[in-house]
């Protein structure tokens, strides 16, 4: 439930920060949460692993591109948005800890679901192999499409004089 908590306190952060890299932390603090729950309730962590890595993969492209286009940006942090974020964590610890019997019946829910053995061979046979295949097929064409769109003739996206 914790996570859950975190997750949702990094969503409502997301939507008032205005610097790209308040917006990248809270991106990866939220990718962090999803990566362990999605390990926690399908008992093995190598989805979770992969899931972190395409992530942080990505931030560092976004991080590359953020340097070279804005790299002299200071970076301020607004009083209103952490008085904003501090309240809404106050609100949110407050409503969390008198939502026991809640709390206590989705644990048994979950006690329930990871009693039960999750496995993966769903997605390979018939009815449900075609979405992987068509999913493939189509990262295959997505990557196809970036490469031809960024073309080293064309160079970078910002010119260095």
């Amino acid at each position: 439930m914790l996570f859950v908590y975190v997750s949702s306190l990094a969503s409502l952060f997301i939507v008032f920060s205005t610097h790209p890299m308040t917006m990248g932390l809270t991106l990866l603090i939220q990718t962090i949460c999803v990566a362990l729950m999605t390990g926690f309730l399908a008992n093995n962590f190598w989805f979770s692993y992969i899931l972190f890595i395409v992530m942080v993969g990505g931030m560092l492209v976004l991080f590359i591109y953020m340097t070279s286009v804005a790299s002299n940006e200071k970076f301020y942090f607004s009083k209103a948005l952490l008085i904003l974020f501090l309240a809404l964590s106050t609100i949110m610890t407050i409503s969390l800890f008198f939502m026991d019997n809640l709390i206590t019946e989705y644990q048994a829910l979950f006690n329930v679901t990871s009693n039960l053995n999750l496995n993966l061979n769903k997605y390979v046979i018939y009815p449900y192999n075609i979405i992987t295949i068509m999913m493939i097929f189509y990262l295959l064409i997505t990557l196809i499409a970036v490469v031809k769109i960024s073309k080293i003739k064309y160079g970078p996206l910002r010119h260095v004089n």
